[in-house]
């Protein structure tokens, strides 16, 4: 379970704790994963051939690339732990986060809760500019630069984003695990962490890199660092209230749909 909904995967680790860990799993699972693509004939028939309204080509291309997301599965070897977990989480969104964030939501107007989450985005720039060069993407990195510098100047600490709204520069959402992808690695198994949500092998390791990429990891002392996460969490569920309670409701078995939705998630932001 994601603590802010379906659509946004709230991710933060404390790599004192977990970095052992993770690594010795990636070492030995990962490219545990299994793509399994809907089969395709080798005929194609002529655009005249199809009745008037009917997609062409182009199209059923398009529809047999959906189509095989929908099969793409992930081993979950751990999924009793997994479950476990999932109900976990869910217990600490409703009881906790969920609270904490309605009532930081009714004292904070919505501008000033999306230039806090402003700020921390650009806080995480390094993030960013680093796997856009890992990757090859110069071109990228560079826009990260400059929207850093804009944001931080004009954008005042990066509380505004005039890099987006007045000069068109949009960021490049990389991280490690997409890197890694990029690389060959393959997902691994399927896992889901308290507090932090679903993820697999591969992007646990990235999650925990990336840490090392954030500035507020070092911030002193320890209980500071924790304080700013907690508020930089609290801060994005308020904006996202309501969306994880409407998937919930929709799914007949939501650890399984999170599942599909999470590894989809990943998969298309490693396509992109």
């Amino acid at each position: 379970m994601t603590l802010t909904g379906s659509d946004t995967f709230v991710k933060r680790n404390d790599m004192k704790r977990q970095v052992f860990a993770i690594i010795v799993l990636a070492v030995t699972t990962a490219g545990c994963a299994v793509s399994e693509k809907a089969p395709s004939s080798n005929y194609v028939a002529p655009a005249s051939d199809y009745p008037a309204g009917l997609p062409a080509d182009d199209d059923f291309d398009l529809l047999e690339e959906e189509l095989a997301e929908q099969v793409i599965k992930i081993a979950d070897p751990l999924e009793p732990w997994n479950r476990i977990m999932y109900h976990v989480n869910d217990t600490l969104y409703f009881w906790v986060l969920k609270p904490v964030a309605q009532i930081y939501k009714d004292i904070t107007p919505e501008p000033a809760r999306l230039g806090v989450r402003n700020f921390f985005h650009n806080l995480t720039t390094p993030v960013r500019f680093v796997n856009c060069l890992l990757q090859g993407k110069g071109d990228s990195a560079g826009t990260e630069l400059r929207r850093f510098a804009v944001n931080t100047t004009a954008g005042v600490l990066g509380f505004g984003d005039p890099a987006r709204d007045k000069w068109r520069l949009e960021t490049a959402e990389e991280d490690l695990g997409q890197t890694l992808a990029i690389y060959g690695i393959g997902n691994g198994f399927y896992i889901v962490w308290p507090f932090f949500g679903p993820s697999t092998v591969r992007d646990s390791v990235g999650m925990v890199g990336d840490q090392f990429l954030n500035p507020t990891r070092y911030v002193e002392p320890v209980e500071t660092s924790v304080g700013i996460s907690a508020v930089e969490v609290t801060n994005e569920s308020s904006l996202h209230i309501g969306e994880y309670e409407a998937f919930k409701s929709e799914a007949l078995d939501p650890y399984v749909a999170m599942r599909e939705i999470y590894i989809q998630y990943r998969n298309k932001k490693v396509q992109e």
